[in-house]
This record gives C-alpha cells, sequence and structure tokens, in this order.
C-alpha cells in the first residue's frame, strides 16, 4: 500500500511539473509569434507553422547528454570511421559518381571530405531525423541554456518558408533542428544552401542540392583542397601548457611548425612542412575524467578549424577528416 502510495505521489508531480512546463511554453509561443511577425514574416505562416508546434522533453535530454560530451577520442573516432562507413561511402560513390565528381571539380572540394561529412552526419541518408524540426527549434529555444540562438534559427526557418525556398511539408530532421544529408541548420540554409538542379527548391535530402551547398559552405569559409587537417603526435613533457588546447571554443597560440617540433616526439616521421601555421590539441582533457594530460595529442591546421565551423567539436572535425582519408585510401 505504502508502495502504491509512494507510485502516485511520483506520477502526479511528474504530470504536475509537465503540466506547469507545457503552460510555460504556451506562453512563451504566444511571444515568440509576436516578434516573429514584428521580424516581417507573414502573420499566416507564423500562425500555421506554430499552432501544432509542440514542447519535446526529449530534446532538452539530447542536448544535455551528447557523445561530444562523454566518449573518449578513440572511441569517438572509431565509431564513426570504421570498414562499413568506407563500404557505404564507396556504394553512395560509384552511384552517383558523375555528380559528386562534377561538384568536386566545380567548388575545389574534395569529394572524400564531402563524404566523409554526408557519412557521419547522417549514414549518407540514412538517418536524416524525424523530429518534427519546428517543435525542436521551439524546445530549444523555450529552454534557457541557448534560448536566443535557437530563437533566431527559429526565425530564419519560419523566413525561408515563408519565401518559398524551402518546403514547409517536409521539416522533419535532428533533434536540434538539422535537416538533410549534412544536417544544415536554418543560418546555414540561408547562408550557403543552393538550388543546384534549378527547380526553384532547395531540395538538402537529394544528392545534387545537398552536395553543392555542402561543397559551397566549405569553399566559401575557406577550406583549402589538398592541405593536411591533423597529425597525431607524441608530446614532450617540457611543452608549456598555453600551447595546449582542450576546447574547441578558441584554438590558441597557433604557431609555425618550426616553432611547434620542438615539442614533438615523433616529428620527424610527420613529414611536415616547416612553413604550416599549426596549433596542438588534446580533445580528451576537461572532458573524461582521469585522462591524462599528453596523451591524445594532435597537430591540427586551418582545415581542420574549418570542420570546427560545421561542428564545434575536436572530436567530430578529428573523425570527418580521419573518415575522409580513408576514403583517400580507397577511390
Amino acid at each position: 500500500m505504502f508502495k502504491f502510495f509512494l507510485n502516485f505521489i511520483f506520477l502526479f508531480f511528474l504530470f504536475f511539473n509537465h503540466a506547469i512546463a507545457m503552460n510555460d511554453f504556451n506562453q512563451w509561443k504566444v511571444k515568440f509569434k509576436s516578434r516573429a511577425i514584428n521580424s516581417g514574416i507573414s502573420e499566416k505562416v507564423v500562425n500555421d507553422i506554430m499552432r501544432d508546434a509542440k514542447f519535446l522533453p526529449k530534446v532538452i535530454e539530447y542536448d544535455r547528454f551528447q557523445p561530444e560530451f562523454y566518449e573518449d577520442t578513440f572511441t569517438y573516432i572509431k565509431k564513426r570511421s570504421s570498414k562499413n562507413k568506407v563500404k557505404e561511402g564507396l556504394k553512395l560513390y560509384k552511384r552517383d559518381k558523375k555528380i559528386i565528381d562534377t561538384v568536386e571539380k566545380e567548388f575545389e572540394v574534395e569529394k572524400e571530405l564531402l563524404l566523409a561529412l554526408m557519412g557521419i552526419e547522417t549514414n549518407f541518408g540514412k538517418y536524416l531525423g524525424k523530429m518534427d524540426i519546428v517543435s525542436s527549434l521551439a524546445t530549444l529555444s523555450f529552454d534557457q541554456r541557448r534560448s536566443e540562438f535557437f530563437t533566431k534559427e527559429l526565425i530564419i526557418l519560419l523566413k525561408l518558408v515563408d519565401r518559398n525556398i524551402i518546403d514547409r511539408s517536409i521539416l522533419y530532421g535532428s533533434w536540434a533542428g538539422a535537416f538533410g544529408n549534412f544536417q544544415f541548420m536554418p543560418r546555414t540554409i540561408r547562408n550557403y544552401a543552393i538550388d543546384y538542379n534549378k527547380n526553384k527548391t532547395i531540395e538538402l535530402k537529394n544528392i545534387e542540392d545537398s552536395f553543392a551547398s555542402a561543397a559551397n559552405y566549405l569553399k566559401t569559409i575557406g577550406w583549402k583542397k589538398n592541405q593536411p587537417c591533423f597529425f597525431k603526435i607524441e608530446l614532450n613533457d617540457n611543452i608549456p601548457k598555453k600551447y595546449l588546447n582542450s576546447s574547441a571554443r578558441n584554438i590558441k597560440n597557433k604557431k609555425k611548425i618550426n616553432f611547434l617540433k620542438k615539442y614533438i616526439k615523433n616529428f620527424e616521421d610527420l613529414k611536415i612542412d616547416d612553413n604550416y601555421t599549426a596549433a596542438i590539441i588534446i580533445p580528451d582533457k576537461d572532458i573524461i575524467p582521469g585522462a591524462q594530460t599528453f596523451e591524445p595529442a594532435y597537430i591540427v591546421f586551418d582545415n581542420y578549424e574549418k570542420i570546427l565551423n560545421w561542428n564545434r567539436s575536436l572530436r567530430f572535425a578529428l573523425a570527418v577528416c580521419t573518415l575522409k582519408e580513408r576514403f583517400n585510401n580507397e577511390i
């Protein structure tokens, strides 16, 4: 009887807290709709799209428990650059070789990089996400952790729909509001997406528009074809801590290779041009409990930082560049 009573109390408070959250979310939605209309979006589009927006508790759970925050570097990279991943990428390339090669030549972005990004983001289009993007963005906008960022993303999305740039009926993607083969956020769609097949709609779930849009993004932010991304290194213990980066937010103390090489045990094995500018990262430090300070360590270049623009995770960029190299060895 007592156990039943405790279960009742637990369920009561669960329902009560959910009811409070829903009430607060509905109040937030009224304020957001006013802000969206004032930003220049038609009232009809705002009302039609936001009418069915729901608070999704699961989105908050996903936001707090991302693999970039808890998996060690070795595990993270191994999962995302497996032999099966390479095999699936080669299968896609064989099927769509003509358009992928054309995009590579036009935008001067390696097909291996594009395949790596698509492979890690959506497993080559197999996991595009089934969540209602509007509700996902609305939930994260209502949440306090990164409210302003996601509020702006949601307003951009509504503007894209209002201007008939994207089709409102296919707005299903990831828990964070990302969309299509390469998981573009609304801001990225607005700034870099291309109607490559000229059918008057940007369709980021097809090969033509998605590959061209991803290549356009990378070219625009400064990706340099055939330049290095990173090398795994062994550090000497005498390296000053200020040259060690453990955060993806701001890579500091970038130096010429000629300066950094005295801190690298295996420098002679790497065959790096002394004139390159680089930085050193230690991705497990500050993330993995008990991680060693000097291991694992990597020396990273400008191209690596371009991948960080895509996703601010040291592990993500390492995994993308690793998978890219594995495609280089197969294509």
